[in-house]
């Protein structure tokens, strides 16, 4: 299966996408909430993703109770991770080989994450790689978090472009909607959470990594 129209621009997500950090976001969520005396299930976490930190915050009470220390969880877990980030974040199969084809392209690329700022320049510029992205949405940078298609929809003007000429590569289930919702061409990574009949029915096409789109491009740019 083919794109529906060859890209003008292409729209990373982060994490989970580019970089291997939601694993690590995981298990310090859950050995900091063991540290608390709190049992945080696997499956709680991952509706948590694709989501900003309040929407986050709103599943934890859901599932713990309003009573939960939701800032102190947060605050200990950020901690958590970047003790273990410091040994360094993997960037997932394909990252360097598809920039490298829309350099060769003249494709133009952003990247649009519910992460902070710091946290890409964290993630990426480890890897050397903010420089590589015409620009980057981070959250504050949009009026609405997705699932609404706002973050999309900024890129789109950004780029002074017709959302449907752009190309959305996405992980999270939110992600997807948002990007959908804003009349992208969007593909899904899958990385924690897999791809459900919802997800099949937004995409133009569920890729197995970024050497899976990588070829997908080439066979629309040629």
């Amino acid at each position: 299966m083919t794109l529906p129209r060859a890209p003008k621009a292409v729209v990373f997500d982060m994490d989970g996408l580019l970089v291997d950090t939601e694993c690590i976001y995981r298990d310090a969520l859950i050995s900091t909430a063991a540290e608390m005396g709190r049992d945080l299930p696997v499956e709680v976490v991952m509706r948590m993703i694709g989501h900003t930190w309040p929407a986050s915050a709103q599943v934890l009470r859901d599932h713990f109770g309003e009573a939960l220390d939701t800032d102190a969880l947060r605050a200990r877990s950020i901690e958590r991770f970047y003790d273990i980030a410091r040994a360094g974040v993997a960037l997932k199969a394909g990252v360097l080989e598809i920039l490298d084809f829309l350099d060769g392209a003249g494709l133009r690329r952003g990247v649009v994450t519910s992460s902070r700022r710091s946290e890409v320049e964290h993630h990426l510029g480890d890897h050397g790689l903010l420089n590589r992205f015409d620009f980057i949405l981070a959250h504050g940078d949009y009026p609405r978090p997705q699932p609404d298609p706002a973050p999309y929809a900024t890129a789109a003007e950004r780029l002074a472009l017709a959302p449907a000429d752009v190309l959305a590569l996405e992980d999270s289930h939110n992600g997807v909607r948002a990007a959908a919702g804003a009349g992208m061409m969007t593909v899904m990574v899958p990385d924690l959470l897999a791809a459900t009949d919802e997800m099949h029915t937004l995409c133009v096409r569920i890729a197995a990594d970024l050497h899976e789109v990588r070829s997908i491009l080439e066979g629309r740019t040629l």
